[in-house]
Parts: C-alpha cells; structure tokens; sequence
C-alpha cells in the first residue's frame, strides 16, 4: 500500500516537473521573455531617452500597423487571429515580435525540409491496391474523395483484408501487445510520446531485449520531453546494451525555437508488417490502471492484423530516417501482409509542418456526413471556429452528436476551458457528458455504425496544429460495432450536462475558462 502511494507521489511529481518545463520550452515561455524584454526596453527609454520617447511611440505605432495587416492576410484561422489581435493590443512590441517570430518558425526550417524530403521518397514503397478507389460502395461513401485529400500530403492506402480488433482500455491492449510483441521474428518498431519506467514498460522492456538477443530488429522512439522528467538523458546508450536501438524524437536543449513546440504525440508499434497498435495508450502505468491518479484512466485502441499494418511502418521509418544521414527504406519491412477483414482501413498520420490540418479536417468530414449520430470521446475540448461550426451545425440539421470528456481532470486550467465551449454547444443541440469515475484519455469518433476513428488526436490546438500525430480511420469493419457498444457502456458511468446548471452556476471554472479561451490557440 505504502508502494502504491510513493508511487502516486513520485507520478505526481514529474507532472509538476513536466508542466514547468513545458512552460519554459513553449510558446508561453517565450512570451514570456519577450514581455520582460518589452518591459526593460520601456524603463530604458523612460530613463534614458525621454526627449525621443514620442519618436518612439510614433516607430511604435507604425511598426504595429504593419504587423496587423501582416496578420489579417497570414494563412491562419480566424480564432487565432483573433487571439493575435488581442496579444498585440497588450503588448504591442512584444506581441508584434512573438507572432513574427512564430510565423517565421525560425530553427526548424530544416527538419521541415528534410521531413517533407523523407515523406516524398517514401511514397513510392506503398502503393494503392488498384480497384478500391474504384469500388461503388466507396464511392458512394465519400470516402475516395477524403482519402485524395490525405494524400495531399503524404502516403495513406485504403486497405481491405485487415482484421481490426478494438480495446476498451488500455489493460486490454496492453495484454495483446504482449501476446503478439513474443511471435516477433524481423522486428518490432515503437514510437510513443511517452515511455515511463515501471511495471508496463518493464514488461516490455524484457520483451523488447529477448527478441533483440534473438536478432529481431528492435526500435524504440520516444518524444524528447520525457529527457527532462521521465529518463535520463543516457537512455537510449543505454537501451543500447540490451541490443535496441533507441532515440528520442527532438531532445530539448537550451536553445529558442518554435521546432520545441512540435512534439511527436504518436503511438505506434508495428510487428512483422503484419500486427499494428495505435490509439491513445502511453507506455506507463497509469495508462492501464496500474496506478490511479486521476481516478479510472478511460482509454481506447486498435489493432491491425493485415495488409494495414505496413502503412503504421511507413509512418514509423518516416520519423526514425528524419534524424539518419542515409535514410533506409527496406522493402521486406514494408511489404502489406495478407490478411482477412471486412470493411475499408486508413492508417494516417498529420504534420504540423505541411500546412494541411488532417487530423482536424477527418474529423469535420464526418461530422458533415453523418445521417444519424456522431459519438465522441476527447480528454480536451478546445475548438476552433471550423471544428465547432461543424459539430453544432451537425447538431442543428438533426444528428446525434455527443460528447464524452473527463470527470476527473488532469490539467485544471484547461479543464476550464473546455467548460467554456458548453453553453455555446448545449444551446445547437450537442449533448455533453463527463465521465465520473476519473479522466478520460480517448480519442475517438464513431457515427451511424459505419465509420469511425480511433488514434491520438485529440480535439485541442495542440493536437490538431502542433504535434505529429496518427490515427486510424475506419469504414464498414466489424469492430465498428464494438466502438459504439463501448461508448453506451462508458456513457452509463457519465453525467450529463444541463444548461440549467451552466445557467445557476453549477459548473465552477466559467471565469478562468472565458479568460483562458482568449489565448487557446497558444496552449
């Protein structure tokens, strides 16, 4: 028992560690510098150069004009601008500088290049099977024209011939990766945001290192923020004596770049080519409810068994050859395995460096297109004006559109803000439920028991404009079924919002979330 509690502690700890250095490798954190370099700059002129301070003010003003209508002719949402707008009425310098800064995106202008590199020579490695782009029933779907939309900017084949099979919760998925990570017999490939020592990962770990002394070519990456609060910084030299290759994606080091804030939010495990996983499941304890922190940890996933799995593979050499000198694209690991399934598959992955927002755009395509019902479950609920119009827009012609989201929070600032958004979808007809038993951590969609996804995106600028994330999109599978099955089950453990307690006051954090939502996009 004391175990379980220094345990929680210790969990407890690093997310403090986590959230400040989050901070100060972020946007925020770089607001923040430049607010108090405004600041200094406005002592100085005050103490030093009072006879030109109205030159200054007239520089000032002129400079602002022009980084205004800069603004409003940038490719961006409208929600952002918006937040721009009123950044820079603040701070006029210091916002007038931050947005150059971030539209610049200076010092990742080349991982951006070798990346969209790495993505077009790839392309070629994995083909659309000829005849399902064709087929009547997916065209009458609508579903060849959003899959000529994701291949704008990378390499998506619809698959048939792939069993899916769907997890309710991490424990679940965790037991299968186990079962299928011991067949392993050419290589096994991770990719997570996060990995954390404990008993999953141990667990792994001594899968991992067995098949690696067998000769299995194993890989693990990892986001580089778990350098600063999760492993050390020697872990992948380490990892190294038990025979597998490890980096860690983008390590943080003392340096001001707006690359930090593009974080790798996948997760991904390919086996053979022929077995993959991806969902919302981290490597670490409280992911399967080995731990509780935030009460029951609600989270979903997906396996392939199929032809499929080799997009997951593409995806996964894609990110580990950004970093090589010479990329290596073997055909033996990207060769589609024979499989059984019924419906169509689409494993797919979004970049926040190729200035198509996939994730986002997959998600309104189904709430345009649905007849019946759209189920969602997100941990965060922070929309732009696209996202939002779509789903109060379904709501409105008719659809069944719900929300599942935490009861129990993790982040309670952000929990605020996506208290915000509940009026406003209350009132279009959205039905909004929070889960009592603890936090959910899923991200999924599934509408009229014919498509629905499930991956790592979740609904939050984060997700949908900074990190690389994947997901996968389903249409007509068996385990469609399943998917909505478990959204009933997980719906009897929710509460339901009503407009009544929004309008007595009865959801607390209405103030901090209206002040929040002003920055949203920078969060």
């Amino acid at each position: 028992m004391q175990d379980n509690q220094n345990t929680e502690e210790i969990s407890l700890l690093t997310r403090g560690k986590r959230g400040i250095l989050r901070i100060v490798f972020s946007r925020i954190g770089l607001f923040l510098v430049i607010i108090a370099l405004q600041v200094a700059i406005y002592i100085s002129i005050y103490h030093w150069f009072q006879s030109y301070f109205s030159w200054f003010n007239i520089a000032q003003t002129i400079f602002v004009i022009i980084m205004v209508i800069y603004l409003i002719n940038c490719d961006m949402d409208a929600t952002g601008k918006l937040t721009w707008l009123f950044i820079i009425t603040l701070f006029p310098i210091a916002g007038s500088l931050f947005l150059w800064f971030t539209r610049q995106d200076p010092g990742h202008q080349t991982i951006k290049k070798r990346l969209l590199e790495r993505i077009n020579e790839s392309r070629e490695y994995l083909s659309q099977e000829e005849g399902i782009l064709t087929d009547k029933e997916l065209m009458a779907s609508g579903v060849d024209d959003l899959n000529r939309y994701m291949n704008r900017s990378g390499c998506f084949p619809v698959f048939r011939d792939t069993d899916v099979t769907y997890f309710p919760l991490g424990e679940d998925m965790f037991a299968a990766m186990c079962e299928e990570m011991k067949k392993a017999e050419k290589y096994i490939f991770m990719e997570y945001f996060i990995i954390q020592e404990g008993m999953m990962w141990g667990r792994l770990l001594k899968i991992l290192a067995d098949k690696a002394a067998e000769g299995v070519d194993v890989r693990v990456m990892y986001d580089g923020m778990c350098d600063l609060s999760l492993l050390s910084s020697d872990y992948p030299k380490r990892m190294a004596t038990l025979g597998i290759k490890c980096k860690s994606f983008s390590p943080i080091t003392p340096l001001v770049s707006t690359h930090y804030n593009n974080r790798d939010h996948r997760k991904i495990l390919v086996i053979d080519g022929k077995v993959a996983f991806n969902g919302g499941v981290n490597l670490a304890d409280e992911y399967i409810n080995h731990i509780k922190v935030y009460g029951h940890w609600k989270d979903t996933a997906v396996m392939l068994k199929g032809k499929a799995a080799a997009s997951f593979t593409l995806m996964f050499l894609q990110m580990w050859n950004l970093t090589e000198k010479t990329a290596d694209w073997s055909p033996s690991q990207l060769t589609a395995a024979e499989g059984t399934g019924e419906g169509y598959v689409i494993p797919y992955c979004d970049c926040p460096l190729d200035g198509d927002k996939v994730g986002e755009m997959v998600y309104c395509d189904i709430l345009n297109r649905a007849k019946s019902y759209v189920h969602i479950m997100t941990p965060y609920l922070i929309l732009d004006n696209e996202l939002e119009t779509a789903m109060k827009f379904a709501a409105e012609r008719g659809v069944d559109v719900r929300l599942i989201v935490p009861g129990i929070p993790d982040k309670k600032l952000v929990y605020s803000l996506t208290r915000s958004y509940y009026r406003f979808l209350l009132e279009a007809g959205v039905k909004i439920y929070e889960y009592t038993p603890g936090f959910v951590h899923a991200k999924v969609f599934v509408s009229d028991d014919e498509r629905a996804v499930v991956g790592t995106i979740n609904l939050d600028y984060r997700s949908l404009y900074h990190h690389f994330e994947c997901a996968t999109y389903l249409y007509k599978t068996s385990c469609i079924a399943d998917i909505e099955k478990d959204y009933q089950e997980t719906l009897s453990k929710c509460k339901r919002v009503e407009q009544s307690g929004i309008r007595k006051g009865n959801i607390p954090g209405g103030l901090t979330g209206c002040v929040l939502k002003i920055i949203a996009p920078l969060l």
